[in-house]
């Protein structure tokens, strides 16, 4: 069955995130709500810091120290058919895939971890400059936020920084950028403890638009005060969207719906 929410997203002449005033203008972005398509069963006990949807599966990289890990999992039955787990000194963050490679962050720890895909076996590590937070491919470089309204756009052999943009809302800084997911030449970010997704642009940094899942969380059953909104995979061959969240019961393909 198909649950259709429209959950409108109301911005005054100034919005306050987290001591960030952001200014916004209905007309000057684009505003989505959702469709919920299928809803899968997801462990809620993970603390959910990365997801991707590779090669018909999906990757998730968990957090919390002692309890950090990456695992692939079914996503039918939440199946978890491989898993490692990080040392308990580490702090598990975003994760990707680069052909045959799983980077996987870590927060206040500085180091990057590099996974052979097929077995999770150590291939590299390397040293990150700022907090590990989320991570994405635009299919040449690697993208990385760090809970700021900074991006950066990093070789995937050195992890060195190549670039880098501030996300800007209507001229203002957005910060606060977690989980991110590059889909059809756009960055998509969580906002960090708000139901919102922002689409940017990965040029000129421009939010596009926003997909407001207010309500979504209320579809599930939720493990902790900690469970908000954070993880998004695409699955480029079908074209379809999931989302899910820090100790979420279940994972959610979804539509947009333009407001």
């Amino acid at each position: 069955m198909k649950y259709l929410k429209f959950a409108k997203i109301f911005f005054p002449s100034l919005v306050l995130y987290f001591g960030l005033n952001v200014v916004v203008a209905q007309d000057q972005v684009t505003e989505f709500g959702y469709r919920i398509v299928n809803t899968y069963p997801h462990d809620i006990n993970a603390f959910t810091q990365g997801l991707i949807y590779h090669d018909g599966y999906l990757f998730e990289g968990t957090g919390k120290r002692g309890l950090s890990s990456l695992s692939k999992i079914n996503l039918e039955d939440s199946t978890v058919l491989m898993s490692r787990n990080l040392n308990r000194r580490y702090f598990g963050e975003g994760i990707e895939v680069v052909d045959d490679r799983i980077y996987q962050l870590t927060w206040q720890s500085h180091m990057v971890f590099v996974w052979d895909k097929n077995n999770f076996e150590p291939v590299n590590t390397h040293y990150n400059s700022t907090e590990g937070w989320g991570l994405a491919f635009d299919g040449t470089d690697l993208i990385l936020s760090d809970g700021t309204s900074t991006l950066y756009f990093l070789d995937t052999e050195l992890f060195v920084q190549k670039k880098q943009i501030t996300v800007t809302l209507r001229g203002s800084p957005l910060a606060n950028l977690n989980e991110l997911e590059y889909i059809n030449g756009e960055i998509w970010a969580n906002i960090w403890q708000t139901d919102f997704i922002a689409r940017i642009d990965p040029e000129t940094g421009t939010v596009v638009s926003l997909v407001d899942l207010t309500g979504l969380s209320a579809e599930t059953n939720l493990g902790s005060r900690e469970a908000v909104l954070n993880g998004i995979a695409w699955d480029d061959e079908s074209e379809r969207l999931f989302v899910t969240g820090k100790h979420w019961a279940n994972l959610f393909q979804i539509e947009l719906v333009q407001q």
